[in-house]
């Protein structure tokens, strides 16, 4: 196996640059064909060189084995990004914006030994507690709720009317948000998803999440921020909003991209009938090939070697980033005679080892419920566009549309009651005013709630 020294020249279709002999995973050309990019990374062995944002390297993993290696070999490779090298040494831009995905932060994901598992237990502990057929009534009237927004224009964008919105709700159930800091959570996670004013929103969640916190202390109930709250780790204020800030992160982002990227496949998709809409299995099939062929969170989990490794002739140096490619490591070749005999839980798109994701099932029930609501409330619906014509974020560590624009027969004001499911003739009723508040993302926490008592 041939070592970095001995290419000389970036392999054909690598957007390398030539004289650092990085690959790009930024910018609309790695968006639009990341398994092309993955491909000739390949070339490189399981391990291969890029630049994850201008002056920002990283090594890249693209195979299943040497994945699966670096995941559950805490002992060589560890999580806590104070062992980055290259920022300790001002060699990479604080600005930069990939920097606030990998900067440290007091939280399970980037710790390691007693201290991860200290803060992973009250995590992993605190879900267990939660009741699923609660979790899935919740999306069932989530769902409605954001249906009904839209129902009546006969269109709809499909990720920022309903994807993205929805596991916001959802968690804001989850961890016992009153209206005002539920509100205000959904507008600063929005803003930091779509990257605008990040310093601000970064404040404005810390705010509302602090505020959250001070509220449990004092009347605790039966959510996630109560039950951390009273975990026997007894974590601080500042160790609790940071968990919470996580949770709400690992739970949002991805779960929007699997909705969105499901939905894609089951109104185009030959393979899912092309918009003929056929159950529960169906829907759990096309978010498999998702988590499989083209997973929400694509390239992260970043680690640091503790030492030195050589790997089939390449240096990983101690302290510098190593990324796993969930994405490649999901399509690798050597996979491809097996791939479909493997179980559904084989793909690496929740992680694996000490790390992975501990909240997949409800992300999955999250993903399934709220794709079948939509499908069932709106039986015609279909893409507004060429499927060919969607466009991808730009981005190394996701795979996220930017839009998925459909279109539907309109829903008759008067039909509306039955959207938002028995019960809610009254809510139905004053529509214009719902959609309104509904417009404005500030208002979306406090509108469901509205909506939910009429």
């Amino acid at each position: 196996m041939q070592s970095h020294s001995e290419f000389q020249t970036p392999p054909p279709g690598c957007l390398a640059h030539a004289d650092g002999m990085r690959t790009s995973l930024h910018g609309p050309e790695f968006a639009a064909a990341p398994q092309a990019v993955y491909e000739s990374l390949r070339q490189h062995g399981p391990v291969a060189p890029v630049e994850l944002a201008p002056g920002v390297e990283a090594d890249l993993v693209t195979d299943y084995a040497m994945a699966l290696q670096v995941l559950q070999n805490p002992d060589a490779f560890a999580r806590d990004p104070r062992r980055w090298r290259a920022l300790h040494d001002g060699r990479v831009p604080l600005d930069s914006p990939v920097v606030p995905m990998m900067m440290y932060r007091p939280n399970s994901m980037f710790s390691d030994g007693a201290t991860h598992l200290r803060l992973r237990q009250v995590v992993t502990d605190s879900l267990a507690k939660v009741d699923m057929h609660r979790v899935s009534r919740h999306v069932d009237r989530v769902a409605a709720y954001l249906i009904d927004q839209f129902s009546v224009r006969g269109k709809a964008d499909l990720i920022g009317d309903f994807a993205q919105v929805l596991p916001l709700l959802v968690f804001n159930d989850l961890f016992g948000c009153p209206a005002d800091v539920g509100d205000r959570l959904i507008v600063a996670i929005s803003s930091l998803f779509d990257g605008i004013d990040v310093e601000r929103a970064n404040e404005a969640m810390a705010g509302a999440l602090f505020e959250l916190v001070a509220l449990k202390r004092t009347q605790p109930g039966e959510d996630i921020t109560s039950w951390m709250m009273e975990h026997p780790s007894r974590l601080t204020d500042e160790e609790m909003v940071h968990q919470l800030a996580l949770l709400i992160g690992a739970g949002t982002e991805p779960v929007q991209n699997i909705i969105a990227s499901a939905l894609r496949l089951l109104l185009s998709d030959e393979q899912f009938g092309a918009g003929q809409h056929g159950g529960g299995v169906l829907v759990e099939d096309a978010i498999n090939e998702v988590l499989w062929n083209s997973p929400p969170i694509a390239n992260y989990a970043t680690h640091y070697p503790l030492q030195d490794v050589e790997v089939n002739g390449t240096k990983l140096a101690a302290g510098s980033p190593v990324l796993i490619s969930f994405a490649a490591a999901n399509t690798d070749p050597s996979l491809s005679a097996s791939r479909q005999t493997f179980s559904k839980r084989a793909h690496l798109a929740w992680g694996a080892g000490p790390h992975a994701c501990p909240a997949k099932d409800p992300a999955m029930l999250i993903s399934i419920r709220a794709i079948e609501k939509l499908l069932n409330t709106l039986p015609d619906i279909e893409l507004g566009v060429p499927a060919e014509t969607l466009t991808w974020r730009p981005g190394p560590f996701h795979r996220a549309l930017n839009a998925l624009p459909a279109r539907f027969t309109p829903v008759r004001r008067e039909q509306r009651a039955s959207v938002a499911g028995g019960g809610q003739a009254a809510a139905a009723g004053s529509a214009a005013a719902q959609e309104q508040q509904g417009k404005r993302r500030g208002g979306w926490w406090s509108g469901f709630l509205s909506w939910w008592k009429v």
